[in-house]
């Protein structure tokens, strides 16, 4: 028998065979999967909630160990959690236990499925567990991959599992997942696939087809729209608190590279001190026309028994300084020596005093200018991925602070709104005079401010420009 007619003949919880009831867009992905041999090895899958996708898998797993598997295969199922894998076995278990025709072929418990005919093994892996390298898999099938932690041990999971597929000649992977926040790393998995000639991609929009329409109503009366696009529209969507949308930072990214002085413009610094855990940021940044500009960013690392050097940074600083001729604008936690020393070298320094108010100043005013895409940034991909991943947190009615989930760092963020905020502070200015040769001027700067709006109102979708 044929993996396709198996899959076709598995009885499903309410008596019917699944090929007697799927939908088109499940035919389509089982046929690519189990009959196809010129579709590509990879698969990802994108389908709304309740779309069928663990029972699915499911069947795909047991109609291939049972027909296709040579002796000793080993399959994978990796899934969110071990709760989500748990289910995948209870799919298989349920499917084998309803089907006549499979009596006694399988054999299951809590997170395994063996086929003691020819000895091949299904087994679990969660992905909030450690990672597993050294893998030989046959066929591996990934569950709810947006829904995954965005951690360093789910990220190295996802690592051993694809990176042990490419190692075994014929092995087989499919991702089945319902969408995510389009700043969860697994969107940057879709976007590779998207482009990868070795992966099919099958995004199916809107509800599941069986999903009765009342109960969606209210689902979408009750969560918030963004939790509502991603689950039952399959949309990748930014939830409401992000700093920074996808479409909004992407029209920021204009520059290549850090950019050299220009002698009639103003420069800031913006600096946020961290030692061990945290990182060291420094931003230089002008402002010309509203519009601010990241003209450098340098980044230090330390560790716990490797803290940040900060004599290091000190010398980064003055050189910058007088290169730029900016001043430093910081945050005083761990930088008062450093900021004190700074100006006996020389250097203007400007503290930057923490509290609600101030810190809602910083998040209102960076989330202000990526909003009217008044930012011009380089297309630096860690500092691109923090801004995504930067939430904005209220802290008090109408007062907001920018945070970030664990695991991540919001450092640059930090230090570029503190340059972002001391330019808007300061408006523009005329640049000072300055001789140049005939026929030859500065670029011209304009006494213009960056138009003031309110947070709240961009918040609600207004765009202000």
């Amino acid at each position: 028998m044929r993996a396709i007619d198996l899959m076709a003949a598995l009885v499903l919880g309410d008596g019917r065979r699944w090929g007697d009831v799927a939908a088109p867009f499940q035919w389509e992905d089982a046929r690519a999967i189990l009959d196809d041999p010129s579709a590509p090895p990879y698969s990802l899958q994108t389908r709304s909630r309740g779309g069928s996708k663990t029972d699915d898998l499911a069947g795909m797993k047991l109609a291939l160990m049972l027909t296709e598997a040579p002796t000793g295969a080993r399959l994978f199922a990796v899934a969110a959690d071990a709760d989500q894998g748990r289910l995948i076995v209870e799919s298989v278990e349920g499917f084998a236990r309803r089907t006549p025709e499979l009596a006694g072929a399988v054999e299951v418990n809590a997170y395994r499925v063996a086929v003691p005919r020819i000895g091949a093994v299904l087994e679990v892996l969660p992905a909030d567990g450690p990672s597993v390298w050294g893998l030989r898999p046959w066929f591996v099938t990934v569950d709810e991959l947006a829904a995954w932690p965005d951690t360093r041990g789910a990220r190295g999971l996802w690592d051993a599992v694809t990176t042990a597929v490419a190692k075994v000649d014929g092995c087989r992977l499919v991702v089945l997942t319902t969408s995510g926040d389009p700043a969860h790393w697994s969107r940057r998995v879709l976007d590779h696939a998207l482009a990868d000639p070795l992966w099919r991609v099958h995004e199916v929009p809107g509800p599941a087809p069986w999903l009765d329409a009342a109960k969606l109503d209210e689902q979408r009366r009750r969560l918030p729209e963004s939790l509502y696009l991603r689950l039952f529209e399959n949309r990748w969507v930014a939830s409401e608190d992000r700093l920074v949308s996808d479409e909004d930072l992407a029209a920021c990214v204009v520059l290549t590279g850090p950019q050299p002085p220009v002698l009639a413009r103003r420069y800031t610094i913006g600096l946020d001190v961290g030692l061990r855990r945290d990182r060291t940021v420094a931003a230089v940044c002008h402002l010309d026309a509203g519009v601010v500009t990241l003209d450098r960013l340098a980044v230090w690392e330390g560790t716990r028994l490797r803290p940040v050097k900060l004599t290091e940074v000190e010398e980064w600083l003055v050189r910058a300084a007088r290169e730029y001729r900016a001043d430093v604008t910081y945050d005083l936690w761990q930088a008062a020596q450093l900021t004190e020393r700074l100006r006996k070298r020389g250097v203007r320094t400007r503290e930057y005093t923490f509290s609600a108010a101030s810190v809602g100043r910083l998040a209102s005013t960076l989330f202000q200018l990526l909003h009217e895409r008044a930012l011009r940034l380089p297309d630096d991909a860690e500092l691109l991925d923090e801004l995504r991943n930067v939430r904005l947190r209220e802290v008090s009615p109408g007062v907001m602070r920018m945070d970030h989930d664990a695991g991540r760092h919001d450092d640059r963020a930090i230090a570029l709104a503190l340059a972002c905020q001391r330019l808007v502070e300061r408006g523009e200015t005329r640049p000072a005079r300055v001789s140049v040769p005939r026929g030859r001027l500065p670029d011209p700067v304009l006494n213009r401010p960056v138009a003031g709006v309110e947070l709240a109102h961009l918040l609600s979708g207004g765009r202000g420009r």
